[in-house]
């Protein structure tokens, strides 16, 4: 009996999630179909002795069926059973199991998400419907930043509605903790779990062993009017890393000049990854129509890199010998040849970054009874984030044509490209630090030392008032919000040189480290250090970067948005059944400005002037939005909507740093008149990502509310869209350049420009089928997934066909599993067509190159001790992570098979742990 206890406080837990926005968080308030009491009829069914309990994976597959389908938004969902039993790293591996959504992977880990086949630049992450800063530059919440264990449900909005604050052009994700009045009594739980990553510990010093620990406490007091939950998770685990990677490749594909590589730079990269989380939530039911809710959000992460290989410069210096050419559909391609005289450079590189997240609010809520409801809520959210990226060079030498040279043959294909070298990079004897290339110039570049500060913080004020109808339309709503964000880059970069002005130095005995095996290219192990140490007993030094580079990528963004919105909630008896839904509008003021420094030759001496510049804009956007479901007494629901949706910019986009100069060519001119000032840099006028939308969904719910089929179509015409481009700009606000007058202050700018539109559209089926609707032979087993279809056609400035970045044609994902009797079996696939993937250079500015496909394969199986049992409350799991070592594939422009720029192989991982409640 006090397992079933147990277990109605669970689906009490996450049944009464779906109607949360109720009581406390507003932007998702008209979300709960009005007709559904789904908190009552679970706990109906658990006071009836004739209903069979279900629970673990099932139950929660029930839940996330049920916020579905008594949603008036088009959504997916997960729950808090699903995430907290699973031992996922983060919240992101079990969002990518959701039907139209996946994600991208960063060492492994699924950090960022692509919804309907688009990537993060074009949704929105909240926290408890507020939204968020960010780990990363810009706005795409880095999903790895949770911890799963202290997150009660996810939900993703793939359409809005006008009280939705904060919404995304494809979907809006909102991360839900626990609230601790929905539980029926006291939950204390613990978990632990260690990890293993069967590449092994490929640099010195990191582990290919790690672990997580978790604790949750949830309490009810003052006769239940009082509710505390609190949860904390730290980890502390290894991440492995065997890439190749190019620079590009060399040559054009005909007869004489063959497509060849150009150089490489690969990695071995261990990353050791601590984080530990907090979540906090008091609420206070001051009375049965007035609702206290306090809650806070702690987060510190730390990923520590080490980043160890070597750099060849192969065709760009060169044509091989000895060449082996093949015809491509593109042109001739060599897979096979020599390179001679290579003068390598290895590389001791380290990537360190720290981030601090606090995010938390109140929410004061009012219930009357009189049909009168009204809400205040405020938010703040800060990230403080420091990323710290070393170069290290070593060499045979200083200087180009110096030191000992290599004779590499080589063989490029389908994974990459492997060597054959003659020296041996692990000697110390012959590896020296020094800058074998001359890449400093005048200066003896060993290296260098790039710290990127970033600060972002944001504050939330909402209001809301509702009142109930009667008649067609059930409840009026009214709201205003308003958000205050600021973000800002202060970069902090050094050259690395030898002490006392020496050409080269050799590594000290002590600083050696284990060798670093890149056997896996043919190229053998290297001499390993960490250019830490090294800097810190004075071996290499620190001198500053003077160029005016490194200001220029400073910069400080604010927004100030004002939204108003107005909505009515329709609820009104069919023939067939009941419609409901709401139909509304939201009226966004937007006030963006950026601070930052521009760069002129201001006085005539003909070196570049720094300025100082602020610049934006004010602007407007209405945002009409409607939802319509018509849901039928035998499980069927029919629903349509219709918005306007914007995404605004990437932050770093709105950044004012410019440099500019006289251009005296006339017949470049936007007036046709010269001389004219044109420049390149950031484009602090930038307005949203904008679209028309239209959304049609068919669901058929069946066994009792727990299996659901569902087909969905949406088409996005989009009317604004964002491009790297030129645009005529107004250089009015800035300090004339010296020379010649302008004959005009209208010129060009070089920068990410709103374009012509495009459109989007596509088809999504999704399913969750129990399989005992067929027969009880089959009880306990299933399956969940969907697949969804993408076609997109956007313009640039140039009027010619983009891509969008993110953008994959098919995603599908499906999990097949079985529970029952506490015993639990899954396997779960996602996969995803090629895509333009964002890959992080040195600096921090996103690259951006297309990706190949990938399918990635997942399996677990538990078993939870059941009601009687001596060990009671106890759940053992174990999980295998990308069981197929599927890769990381990046391609060059032409789509040769073998001409590839980045090869990643992540490993398996392999988990195992528990979790017990009290």
């Amino acid at each position: 009996m006090a397992n079933r206890n147990r277990f109605t406080a669970t689906v009490s837990m996450s049944a009464f999630a779906v109607s949360l926005a109720a009581m406390a968080t507003p932007a998702v308030a008209q979300d709960v179909d009005p007709n559904v009491d789904v908190e009552a009829e679970a706990d109906a069914d658990a006071q009836s002795d004739d209903v069979i309990i279900v629970s673990g994976f099932r139950e929660s597959l029930a839940t996330s069926v049920s916020t579905k389908r008594n949603s008036d938004l088009i959504l997916e969902s997960v729950t808090a059973e699903d995430i907290g039993k699973l031992p996922d790293d983060s919240i992101g591996e079990s969002i990518a199991r959701l039907p139209g959504v996946t994600s991208q992977r960063l060492n492994g880990r699924a950090n960022v998400i692509a919804i309907r086949g688009l990537g993060p630049d074009f949704s929105q992450t909240l926290l408890n419907g507020r939204e968020q800063t960010s780990t990363g530059d810009n706005r795409a919440v880095e999903f790895d930043q949770y911890p799963s264990e202290v997150v009660n449900q996810v939900n993703v909005y793939k359409t809005p509605s006008a009280s939705l604050i904060g919404q995304g052009l494809v979907g809006t994700i909102d991360v839900r903790t626990i609230r601790p009045l929905e539980a029926d009594e006291r939950i204390l739980a613990v978990g632990a779990k260690g990890s293993y990553a069967d590449l092994g510990a490929l640099n010195a010093g990191s582990k290919e062993f790690g672990y997580r620990v978790n604790a949750t406490f949830v309490d009810q007091f003052a006769n239940d009017t009082l509710g505390v939950a609190l949860a904390a998770a730290y980890t502390d685990e290894p991440y492995q890393l065997q890439e190749f990677n190019a620079w590009g490749y060399a040559g054009d594909g005909t007869t004489g000049n063959p497509f060849v590589i150009g150089g490489n730079k690969s990695f071995v990269t261990s990353t050791q990854l601590k984080r530990f989380g907090v979540n906090g939530t008091v609420q206070f039911e001051a009375s049965p129509t007035f609702m206290v809710t306090v809650d806070g959000f702690y987060s510190n992460f730390d990923d520590d890199q080490s980043k160890r290989g070597i750099e060849l410069p192969l065709g760009f210096n060169g044509a091989p010998t000895n060449t082996t050419v093949v015809d491509g559909p593109f042109g001739g391609f060599a897979e096979a040849g020599t390179f001679e005289n290579v003068e390598g450079v290895v590389r001791n590189d380290v990537f360190q970054r720290k981030a601090d997240l606090y995010s938390g609010g109140i929410n004061l809520d009012y219930q009357g009874n009189d049909g009168w409801n009204a809400f205040f809520d405020f938010g703040y959210s800060r990230t403080d984030r420091e990323e710290l990226s070393i170069e290290s060079y070593s060499g045979t030498g200083y200087g180009a044509g110096v030191g000992a040279t290599d004779t590499i043959d080589f063989i490029s294909g389908t994974e990459g490209t492997s060597f054959s070298p003659t020296l041996d990079y692990r000697d110390p004897n012959l590896i020296v630090l020094t800058d074998p290339l001359g890449w400093g110039g005048d200066r003896i570049q060993a290296g260098y030392y790039n710290d990127r500060i970033v600060e972002d913080e944001l504050f939330q004020y909402r209001l809301g008032v509702g009142k109930e109808l009667g008649g067609f339309f059930s409840k009026i709503n009214f709201g205003l919000a308003y958000t205050d964000r600021s973000k800002n880059l202060t970069p902090d970069e050094f050259f690395v040189s030898p002490a006392n002005g020496a050409t080269e130095v050799a590594i000290p005995n002590s600083a050696l480290l284990r060798e670093t095996d890149l056997g896996y290219l043919g190229l053998g192990p290297i001499v390993s250090y960490d250019v830490r140490d090294l800097i810190a007993d004075g071996t290499l030094v620190l001198d500053a970067n003077p160029s005016n580079d490194v200001p220029a990528k400073a910069y400080g963004i604010t927004e100030k948005l004002m939204t108003a919105y107005l909505q009515l909630d329709i609820e009104q008896e069919m023939g067939v059944g009941v419609l409901t839904g709401n139909v509304g509008v939201q009226a966004i003021n937007t006030v963006q400005n950026s601070t930052g420094v521009a760069f002129a030759d201001i006085d005539g001496d003909g070196a570049a002037d720094r300025v100082d510049l602020s610049l934006g804009d004010n602007y407007w956007d209405v945002l009409p939005s409607a939802n319509l479901s018509l849901r039928t007494d035998s499980g069927w629901v029919f629903r349509v909507a219709a918005s306007r949706q914007i995404q605004r910019p990437q932050l770093d986009d709105l950044r004012v740093a410019i440099s500019y100069g006289i251009n005296n060519n006339a017949g470049e001119s936007p007036t046709g008149e010269a001389p004219f000032i044109s420049g390149g840099g950031g484009n602090p006028l930038l307005r949203p990502y904008r679209a028309n939308a239209v959304d049609l969904n068919i669901e058929k719910y069946f066994a009792g509310g727990a299996g659901v089929i569902a087909a969905q179509v949406f088409y996005k015409d989009l009317v604004s869209y964002i491009d790297g481009s030129r645009v005529i700009f107004d250089y009015a606000p800035f300090p004339q350049p010296a020379g010649q007058t302008p004959a005009t202050t209208i010129g060009f700018l070089d920068s990410e420009v709103n374009t012509g539109g495009g459109n989007f559209y596509g088809v999504e089926l999704a399913a969750t089928v129990p399989f005992d609707v067929f027969t009880g032979v089959l009880n306990g087993f299933g399956v969940t997934g969907g697949a969804g279809y993408t076609k997109t056609k956007v313009e640039n400035a140039n009027g010619d066909t983009d891509q969008i970045p993110g953008y994959s044609e098919w995603v599908a994902n499906g999990t097949l599993y079985y529970d029952l009797n506490g015993f639990s079996a899954r396997g779960s696939v996602r996969y995803r067509s090629e895509f333009l993937a964002d890959f992080t250079g040195f600096g921090g500015s996103p690259t951006r190159r297309l990706a190949r496909a990938e399918t990635i394969f997942d399996a677990q199986i538990g078993y939870e001790f059941q009601s009687g049992s001596a060990l009671e409350g106890l759940s053992l799991y174990i999980q295998g992570q990308n069981l197929t070592n599927a890769p990381f594939v990046s391609q060059f422009d032409v789509p040769e098979p073998r001409a590839v720029i980045d090869y990643q192989e992540y490993g398996r991982r392999f988990l195992a742990g528990f979790t017990y409640k009290f």
